[in-house]
């Protein structure tokens, strides 16, 4: 009777084993099924978002560049006589002037011409210096090794590169940003540092600051990457990034 017992114990032990074990593994099948679909939301929001811009720019560059361009050169075959008409077509030209250049800046940011024409590095050092002439901080870029990304690629690391010096910019408040660039054993290496106020990472991810950081998890994420970050207040903040390239 006691072995009796004692099986149908052993039974029940194991019925209630099993159970445990295929709920758990349900639980971990489930979060990985999370995770793919948050992954493939993400990466379609993302494409969605970069194709507008592709587009958008494009329309500013080929459409409504030349046609302001041609306004312009109508107005400046204009012959008038008057000198106050004259002043105005003038002041006129100046503010098409203003508007191209307005306009060309914008679709440059939309879509870098370079990153499609010379690649990555080029489209980087170009970003960097422009930040270098217009703002105070100083930007220094070394490329330890020359590296090799695929174009799919491309677009996602400068994005983030962009994100990363424009938060420095709006909050870091810092004199000097170092950027490192390379490549080893088919990653690439990304390394920042700042010399600014640093910040709370929890604290910053619950407020608008944390948009930006979420937007670099987001695309180290749908790139099989890996993003460290360290910051405190008053200690400057330090970012590495390692993207599988090869």
């Amino acid at each position: 009777m006691e072995n009796k017992i004692l099986d149908i114990t052993l039974l029940f032990s194991l019925i209630i084993a099993i159970i445990i074990v295929y709920f758990f593994v349900s639980i971990i099948r489930y979060h990985r099924r999370y995770m793919r679909l948050q992954r493939e939301k993400i990466f379609a929001e993302i494409t969605i978002r970069e194709n507008e811009r592709k587009r958008i720019a494009g329309d500013l560059h080929d459409s409504l560049g030349p046609l302001l361009s041609a306004v312009k050169l109508n107005i400046s075959n204009v012959d008038i006589e008057d000198p106050q008409d004259k002043a105005i077509l003038d002041k006129t030209a100046g503010y098409l002037d203003e508007i191209i250049g307005s306009m060309r800046r914008i679709s440059h940011d939309l879509l870098p011409n370079t990153l499609e024409r010379k690649g990555l590095l080029e489209a980087i050092r170009e970003f960097i210096n422009q930040v270098n002439v217009k703002q105070s901080l100083n930007i220094q870029l070394y490329v330890v090794k020359e590296i090799q990304v695929p174009k799919e690629k491309e677009i996602h690391i400068f994005r983030m590169i962009q994100e990363i010096v424009h938060n420095t910019l709006k909050h870091a408040h810092a004199g000097n940003l170092q950027i490192g660039l390379s490549e080893e054993g088919g990653n690439l290496l990304f390394l920042a540092k700042d010399d600014g106020r640093g910040f709370d990472k929890e604290k910053a991810l619950t407020g608008s600051q944390g948009l930006g950081l979420r937007s670099l998890e987001s695309r180290c994420e749908i790139l099989n990457g890996v993003l460290s970050l360290e910051s405190k207040p008053g200690s400057g903040t330090n970012y590495f990034i390692k993207i599988p390239v090869g």
